[in-house]
């Protein structure tokens, strides 16, 4: 596999962006990270990459709203690249507080590359205070390239502004075209809106969606800090996994690799 150009896209208040350029590094892309200010001065610079990453924080201190103004420079200023972007097959990750940009920017739930305006947003926590903490999520949708196997697997959340909600009839429609792709689920693998295993009381238990393409895909919690065993609290008395593959990664590094992979098949 040729080796596929990522990059993950920062802002003023972002903070997790070197772990997210570490783990694609690790999972075999050549990562850069860039401040979006130098993407604005030269917007064509984005069809360089096969993958982008807007990674999480408090972009622009979240003040007008989590990922609003980050969001609004995607969809006034980048808007033309961003659509060739997509429609040249290349993907797409907002984790956390990416997750609020892209969902913001009209990259999730749009009939076609935008949505306009964004019919899901992300509200406060039901808990009305920042919850961070472990969680556990079942991959209920395999129908993006970032995801294999229906399972469940942890990551950390660590947000404030993470309740997915959205109209019932955008609720069913998610659904049905599998753009649901995360849930947070009990001790069971269930999908529940008991609190803390739905930690910010999200609708549908709604942690993660895609784009009807699947190209583009945004959640909640933080795959990136669960990328070795040992990133794990309870690393230690897991035993439910072959000692073999417990040794070699956490439950985020498939995401990452999954996403290299893919991204590797369009570097001509």
């Amino acid at each position: 596999m040729s080796q596929p150009r990522a990059l993950v896209l920062r802002a003023a208040g972002t903070n997790c962006e070197r772990e997210t350029a570490w783990t694609l590094e690790q999972a075999g892309a050549e990562a850069e990270i860039l401040h979006v200010n130098e993407l604005l001065g030269d917007p064509d610079r984005l069809l360089l990459f096969h993958l982008l990453a807007i990674p999480g924080g408090f972009s622009y201190g979240d003040d007008l709203g989590s990922g609003v103004v980050f969001a609004n420079q995607l969809r006034t200023r980048l808007k033309t690249q961003i659509e060739k972007f997509i429609e040249s097959g290349k993907l797409m990750l907002g984790i956390c507080n990416g997750f609020q940009v892209l969902l913001r920017a009209g990259l999730l739930t749009g009939r076609d590359v935008f949505d306009d305006p964004p019919r899901a947003t992300l509200a406060w926590n039901m808990s009305g205070r920042y919850e961070d903490r472990w969680v556990d999520l079942r991959i209920v949708s395999e129908k993006t390239p970032f995801v294999s196997g229906r399972k469940v697997v942890s990551y950390p959340v660590a947000h404030a502004e993470g309740r997915f909600v959205a109209p019932d009839d955008v609720l069913d429609e998610l659904e049905q075209d599998q753009q649901v792709v995360f849930q947070y689920v009990d001790a069971g693998g269930r999908p529940t809106q008991d609190y803390p295993a739905n930690p910010n009381g999200a609708s549908r238990a709604i942690a993660g969606i895609c784009s009807k393409t699947g190209q583009v895909l945004g959640l909640m919690p933080h795959p990136e800090r669960n990328i070795r065993p040992f990133h794990h609290p309870e690393w230690t008395r897991k035993r439910d996994l072959p000692a073999e593959a417990s040794a070699k990664a956490g439950d985020g590094f498939e995401l990452f690799q999954n996403a290299v992979r893919r991204a590797g098949q369009l570097v001509s």
